[in-house]
């Protein structure tokens, strides 16, 4: 057999041995996976998002199958309501632990103002078991009436521009593709001063009146996420990278080898595998040995090589 491909990548400060990375809000705190799968084998994980105070998130059910509860690997709504134990509960009772795991740790960070955002990674420092931290930024700003944060670029960089003066890790921007145009977001994150891009967030979506009624979800709606966007989200990662220079995570409907390597070919530095978690709970181990088969049969010798020359735009 052909030597396998060096999966190997670094980025923005970030060393992975492999790019394949569980998504924030699919795989919990990771611990809640080690009698699984070996954690140490990931490119690694990000926790699900945390805020200055434990939330208790929206009332079940949460989840969704689309389209109308036949078919997970469509597509799934979720309305979680990003519940979370907060960040000194993680920084007490979970952290200590994923510090002793050899693979990458990023904290997903949210908040309704912009000093929550500071505040929960100012805490997060002083804390060891973090490589860098990714801002989720498909957020409500209350002091601004509502506004979503990535959807304005102003507001997409003032929120990272505040952390960065702060952080002592890599900050990632997870983008939202809820907009016409991820371009000057893209740039306005970048220009702020953020290591890496992760893209995209779910996509706002109706639930259909059709859902049974076991399964409807109280606000009638959520997060749409699965294969059902990744269309969406290719294009978009190829509009950033040919946007800006900073590295960019793509996510949005990985379910198997082939589709990281598209994202991949697409621009993207590394891959975040999301709703495949929910079915599949090997899904990132898998989808990881897929896609280093992947390279051997196009006769890449470095996962690098699988990139295309992004020409700027």
């Amino acid at each position: 057999m052909p030597n396998m491909p060096n999966m190997n990548v670094e980025f923005a400060g970030i060393r992975l041995q492999n790019p394949v990375l569980a998504a924030s809000g699919t795989f919990g705190y990771g611990l809640e996976w080690e009698s699984l799968l070996d954690l140490n084998s990931l490119g690694g994980f990000v926790t699900k998002g945390l805020s200055r105070q434990p939330m208790a998130g929206n009332p079940p059910p949460r989840l969704a199958v689309m389209p109308d509860g036949r078919d997970v690997q469509i597509g799934m709504l979720n309305s979680i309501g990003l519940q979370n134990v907060g960040v000194d509960a993680f920084i007490k009772d979970k952290l200590p632990k994923l510090a002793k795991l050899k693979t990458a740790v990023i904290a997903n960070v949210f908040g309704y103002e912009i000093e929550d955002y500071v505040e929960v990674v100012r805490r997060l420092d002083a804390s060891e078991g973090l490589v860098a931290y990714e801002l989720n930024l498909s957020c409500p700003n209350t002091s601004q009436g509502g506004m979503t944060f990535g959807i304005d670029p102003q507001l997409t960089a003032a929120v990272i521009a505040a952390v960065k003066k702060i952080s002592q890790r890599p900050v990632i921007a997870k983008l939202s593709p809820n907009v016409a145009d991820i371009v000057p977001i893209a740039r306005a994150a970048a220009s702020a001063g953020a290591d890496a891009l992760s893209l995209v967030n779910t996509v706002i979506a109706k639930q259909s009146p059709a859902a049974a009624p076991s399964a409807r979800i109280p606000s009638g709606g959520g997060g749409l996420s699965g294969p059902a966007i990744r269309d969406v989200a290719l294009r978009m990662v190829s509009a950033a990278a040919r946007a800006v220079q900073i590295p960019i995570i793509g996510m949005g409907g990985i379910i198997c080898g082939a589709d990281a390597a598209a994202f991949i070919c697409a621009g993207a530095a590394a891959v975040q595998v999301g709703t495949a978690n929910f079915y599949d709970p090997l899904a990132v181990p898998r989808i990881t040995r897929e896609l280093e088969d992947y390279c051997r049969r196009a006769g890449v010798s470095r996962l690098a090589d699988l990139r295309v020359t992004v020409p700027r735009a």
